[in-house]
C-alpha cells in the first residue's frame, strides 16, 4: 500500500468529507462501497468491537492461534471491523525497539507464541528433573512389573549426559539386551567414547544420538563406524540404515515402542495388520526389501515415502513394487521425485490409487495438474531454550508482518513501514479460499498525512457460520505468474524436492556455460578532437564536471542542442531528445542497453549468460523469476550444514536503500513485497581491515563495446564500515557493521588508498599488486560478458564512465558487488591521491575529469591504464 496525504488541516466531521479525503485509500483497500459509511462511523467512534464477534483459540499444540466466529451468522460484506496495530516499525529499528520499548518484546512473544520453551515430549521435561539414576530405577521396576524384568528400550533424553557420565553408567553391562537406546539432546562430545560404549550392545536395532555435539564434529565418520560394528542396526538417528527390515517398519507403524520393544516372542507376521505406514524423511535409498512387500504388508492402504532419495531404485521398479500392494489406495510422494515428475503419469501407472498427496485422483486427472501436493503443514517458528526472546521474535515475525510505504505530493518514502496487527488480526490464518479480507488503512482525521493513524480493516467476503475459522489470503492478488506456490513457503512446509530439482537444473546450466571471448580488433576508436582546433562543447548537469573539467580542449555549454558531448546523470531517451534537441550525432555518456550492467538483476543475468557461475560472482537469484531455484539452493545448503546468510538488494536503488542481510528464508520471501530484488549469497568471511568490513570503488572508462576498449583509472578508493565486523544476529540490523557507504548516513571512515594498501599489506602479509591483478582481470571479464551477451550495446557515439564495486573474501579473491552508472566521484575530485599501482605518482583531484575526458574523447592516456 502507498498512502497518499493531502494538505487540509481542519478536523473531518462528516462522512462526505471523510470520503473525499480518503477516496484513494478507500479505493486501494478494496472495501466495498456499501461499508464506507460504516467504516467512518467506527473510526470516528474508535469502535473496536471485534471481541463481540470473534474468539481467539490456540492450535498446533499452542504454537499458533486461530480466529473463530462466535456470532450466529455473518453475511458477506455485512460489516467492517477495526484492527489495531500492535507494533509498527522500520526494519532497521526492529531490534532496538524490542530491547528498549517497555513490554513490547513480551507482547510480541506472546502474540507469536514464542514466549515459552517447547518440548516435543512433555515427559522429557519431567525426566530432566528426576535425573538419570531415578529414570533407570523406574524403567527397571516397570520392566519387572510388565514382563521378565529385562530392559530392552531405554530413553535418556535431554539429561545433560556427557562423555564421562555415559561411561560411568555402564549401560551395556546393566542392560545387555537393549533393542533401542535414545541419548537424544545430551552433551556427548567424543566419537571415540560413543563408539566404545555403543558397540557393546549386540542386539541394538535403533540408536538416537540426535542433537549431541559429537554429530557436528564427525557425524559421517561416526555413522560409518557404528554401522560397521552393529550389523543388526536398522535405525540410526531417525534414519533407516541399509539393513532396515521388519523392526524399523514396525517402529514407524507404531507396533514397536517402549511398551513393546520387539523380541523373539513376537508373532511371525507382525506387519500383517498394518494399514498405514509413514516412512517420510527416513533417508531410505532402497525400498525393495523383503520386509517391505505385499506378503508382509497385505493390508497396507496408506503409504508416505516423502523426503527419501530412493536413488538405488528405478522409477519402473518402484512403480512395479507399489502396483503389487492390493489394498494401497492412498500415496504421498515427492513430485518430482522417485516416481517421476508427473502426478498424472503416476496415477496412470498405479490405477488402484484413489488419493495422491491428499488430492483425489479424479480431481488430479480432471484438472490436468502434473505437480500437486497435499494440505501443507504450517511452518512453525523454531528456537532453542537459551535463545533470547528478541531473536525468537525476529525469526517468527515474518509469519505475521504486513507492510506499506508512505507518500505525499512531494515524494515517496524510501523505506517501507512494517507492522504487526493486534492479537485478533494476527490470529487470522491463511486459506486459498478465505472468508475474510484485511487491508491497511490510514485514517487522517485532520485531512493530512501528519495526522494519520494506521489501522487494518477486516470484513467478511463470504457468508460465515458460528464456529467457522476466519481466514484471509496472505497472498491476495498474487497468482502463479508471480510464484504464488513458492511464496507460500513462508508459512508452510512446501515440497523441498520440487525446489531442489529446480535449483539443480539451474545450477547445471550455469556450470555448463563458458564464455566465447569477444572479437578482438587492432583498430582504435578515433579521437573526436575538432580539426579547426576549437574546443569540444560539453553539456552537463553534474556540478563536479562543470567545476573540474578545465582542460582547454573542452568548454561547458548551457544548451544541450549546442553540445558536442552530453554528460548527464539522467537517462537520455527519445522523449528527452525531443524536449532538448539532442541528436544522434552528439556523443553521450551512455551506451544503449547498459541496463545489462547497471541494474543488479540484469548484471547477474549478463554474467551468468556469458560465464555461468564464475568464482568472482556470488550465487545470485532474481527473486521475481527464480524464487524456486533460490529456495532449492537454501534447502541444499541447510541439509549440508553450510552457511545460509544472504543479502537482498533492490534491482535499481543506490546507497544500500532497502538492502537486508538475513539467514531467514521466510524473511527473504516476504521482503519481495517491498519491491523487486535480487538475493545474493552473502560474503560471510570477507577480508577485513583492522577488524572492519570494507569494499573498493574502481572507475572504468569505456570507449567502445565493439571492439572492446576499456580503461581502468589508476585512482580507486576504499570505503570502510564504522563498526567491527560481526555475524551476531543482532548485528545484521546494524548498518554501520555490514555496509560501507557512509556518504549519506553515519560518519565517513576516510582512509587514503596509499595508507590503506600499506597497512593492509602489513596486516595480512600480502602483496597488493597481486590482488590488483586479480581485480583487473575480473573487471575485464565483466565487460567482456556484456559485449558477448549484449552486442546491441555497441554505439559509435557512446562513451561512458562506470563505477565498479569490489569486495575481497578472506582468501583475497575479488568478488563483484555491482556496477554503477555515472558514479559519485566527489572523493576523486576533492582529494589528491597517491597512485599505488601503475607508474605511481600523485593524482590531482582537480585533474580527475580532465583525465577522464582526455581518455574517452581525445585518446590521450593519463593516470588510466588499458584493460
Amino acid at each position: 500500500m502507498v498512502a497518499m496525504g493531502g494538505t487540509t488541516k481542519r478536523t473531518i466531521e462528516t462522512y462526505e468529507e471523510f470520503a473525499k479525503v480518503h477516496a484513494l485509500l478507500l479505493a486501494a483497500s478494496g472495501l466495498p462501497e456499501r461499508l464506507h459509511r460504516r467504516l467512518f462511523e467506527k473510526l470516528s467512534g474508535e469502535s473496536f468491537d471485534g471481541g463481540d464477534h470473534f474468539q481467539i483459540e490456540p492450535c498446533e499444540d499452542g504454537r499458533q492461534r486461530r480466529l473463530v466466529l462466535t456470532s450466529e451468522l455473518m453475511a458477506k460484506d455485512s460489516d467492517v471491523f477495526l484492527v489495531d496495530h500492535a507494533w509498527t516499525f522500520r526494519l532497521s529499528d526492529a531490534y532496538k525497539q524490542l530491547r528498549e520499548v517497555p513490554g513490547l518484546a513480551e507482547r510480541m512473544g506472546s502474540l507469536m507464541c514464542v514466549d515459552v520453551d517447547v518440548s516435543s515430549d512433555a515427559e522429557a521435561e519431567v525426566n530432566c528433573e528426576r535425573g538419570v539414576v531415578e529414570i533407570l530405577e523406574s524403567d527397571v521396576r516397570e520392566a519387572k512389573e510388565k514382563g521378565d524384568g529385562t530392559l530392552r528400550w531405554l530413553e535418556l533424553e535431554g539429561l545433560h549426559i556427557d562423555d564421562d557420565v555415559l561411561v560411568s553408567l555402564a549401560l551395556s553391562t546393566r542392560f545387555p539386551d537393549l533393542v533401542a537406546l535414545s541419548l537424544l539432546g545430551n552433551k556427548l562430545n567424543s566419537a571415540e567414547v560413543v563408539v566404545q560404549e555403543i558397540m557393546k550392545f549386540k542386539h541394538l536395532k535403533g540408536i538416537w544420538l540426535n542433537n549431541n555435539p559429537v554429530l557436528k564434529n564427525c557425524d559421517g565418520e561416526l555413522a560409518g563406524v557404528i554401522l560397521k560394528e552393529l550389523p543388526e542396526l536398522e535405525i540410526y538417528n531417525s534414519s533407516f540404515t541399509s539393513n532396515f527390515g521388519e523392526w524399523a517398519l514396525g517402529f514407524c507403524a507404531g507396533i514397536y515402542g517402549k511398551d513393546n520393544p520387539g523380541n523373539g516372542d513376537q508373532a511371525d507376521t507382525p506387519l500383517h495388520s498394518v494399514s498405514a505406514l509413514d516412512l517420510s524423511n527416513r533417508s531410505i535409498h532402497n525400498l525393495i526389501k523383503k520386509a517391505f512387500s505385499p506378503i508382509c504388508l497385505p493390508s497396507l492402504s496408506y503409504l508416505n515415502i516423502r523426503g527419501n532419495p530412493l536413488e538405488q531404485n528405478s522409477v519402473g521398479d518402484l512403480l512395479d513394487l507399489l502396483r503389487r500392494f492390493p489394498c494401497l489406495h492412498s500415496l504421498e510422494v515427492d513430485i518430482p521425485g522417485p516416481l517421476g515428475g508427473s502426478a498424472i503419469e503416476i496415477l496412470e501407472s498405479l490405477p488402484n490409487i484413489s488419493e495422491l498427496n491428499g488430492i483425489s485422483a479424479s480431481k488430479i486427472l480432471e484438472t490436468g495438474k502434473h505437480v500437486i501436493d497435499s494440505m501443507l503443514l504450517p511452518r512453525l517458528p523454531e528456537w532453542t531454550p537459551d535463545e533470547p526472546l528478541a531473536d525468537r521474535i525476529i525469526n517468527a515475525m515474518w509469519h505475521y508482518l504486513m507492510t506499506y510505504r508512505l507518500a505525499d505530493e512531494e515524494k515517496l518514502d524510501e523505506t517501507s513501514v512494517w507492522y504487526v496487527m493486534d492479537e485478533l488480526g494476527s490470529a487470522l490464518r491463511h486459506s486459498d479460499e478465505p472468508n475474510f479480507r484485511v487491508a491497511p488503512f490510514l485514517f487522517m482525521p485532520e485531512g493530512n498525512l501528519a495526522s494519520a493513524v494506521s489501522f487494518s480493516i477486516l470484513w467478511p467476503t463470504q457468508n460465515v457460520q458460528k464456529g467457522d475459522e476466519c481466514t484471509r489470503d496472505f497472498l491476495l492478488g498474487i497468482g502463479e505468474d508471480k510464484q504464488r506456490s513458492a511464496r507460500l513457503t513462508t508459512w508452510f512446509h512446501t515440497p523441498e524436492n520440487y525446489f531442489i530439482h529446480a535449483y539443480e537444473k539451474h545450477n547445471q546450466k550455469l556450470l555448463s556455460t563458458s564464455l566465447i571471448p569477444p572479437t578482438m580488433q587492432s583498430s582504435e576508436t578515433r579521437s573526436i578532437r575538432q580539426p579547426d582546433g576549437h574546443p569540444l562543447r560539453v553539456y552537463t548537469d553534474i556540478p563536479h564536471v562543470e567545476e573540474y573539467l578545465t582542460h582547454p580542449e573542452f568548454a561547458i555549454t548551457k544548451e544541450p542542442k549546442d553540445a558536442d558531448i552530453i554528460w548527464t546523470s539522467v537517462q537520455v531517451d527519445e522523449d528527452m531528445k525531443k524536449a532538448t534537441g539532442i541528436t544522434d550525432q552528439q556523443y553521450i555518456n551512455q551506451f544503449p542497453f547498459e541496463a545489462c550492467l547497471v541494474m543488479k538483476h540484469h548484471l547477474a543475468e549478463t554474467i551468468q549468460k556469458a560465464h555461468g557461475s564464475p568464482q568472482w560472482l556470488q550465487p545470485t537469484y532474481n527473486l521475481e523469476t527464480h524464487l524456486p531455484q533460490l529456495i532449492g539452493d537454501y534447502c541444499v545448503r541447510k541439509k549440508e550444514g553450510l552457511d545460509n546468510l544472504w543479502i537482498l538488494k533492490p534491482w535499481n536503488m543506490a546507497r544500500t536503500i532497502d538492502t537486508t542481510v538475513t539467514d531467514n528464508l521466510p524473511a527473504i520471501i516476504r521482503l519481495m513485497e517491498t519491491g523487486p530484488k535480487i538475493c545474493q549469497k552473502y560474503i560471510e568471511q570477507p577480508a577485513l581491515f583492522q577488524g572492519k568490513k570494507f569494499d573498493l570503488r574502481y572507475i572504468v572508462l569505456v570507449r567502445s563495446m565493439h571492439s572492446l576498449e576499456i580503461f581502468l583509472s589508476d585512482c580507486f578508493w576504499v570505503r570502510i564500515a564504522n563498526n567491527q565486523y560481526s555475524l551476531d544476529r543482532s548485528s545484521l540490523f546494524e548498518y554501520e557493521t555490514h555496509f560501507t557507504v557512509m556518504n549519506y548516513r553515519g560518519r565517513i571512515n576516510y582512509k587514503s588508498a596509499n595508507d590503506f594498501v600499506r597497512e593492509f599489506e602489513e596486516e595480512h602479509q600480502v602483496k597488493w599488486l597481486d590482488i590488483h591483478t586479480r581485480v583487473r582481470n575480473m573487471i575485464r571479464s565483466v565487460f567482456e560478458a556484456a559485449a558477448v551477451a549484449h552486442p546491441e550495446m555497441h554505439s559509435p557515439t557512446s562513451r561512458a564512465m562506470y563505477g565498479v564495486d569490489v569486495m575481497l573474501d578472506s582468501s583475497f579473491q575479488p568478488k563483484l558487488l555491482e556496477v554503477t552508472y555515472c558514479p559519485d566521484c566527489t572523493r576523486a575530485c576533492k582529494y589528491d591521491m597517491d597512485i599505488v599501482v601503475g607508474e605511481g605518482g600523485v593524482a590531482k583531484g582537480c585533474d580527475f575529469f580532465n583525465n577522464v575526458f582526455r581518455c574517452l574523447f581525445l585518446n590521450e592516456i593519463s593516470q588510466v591504464s588499458p584493460l
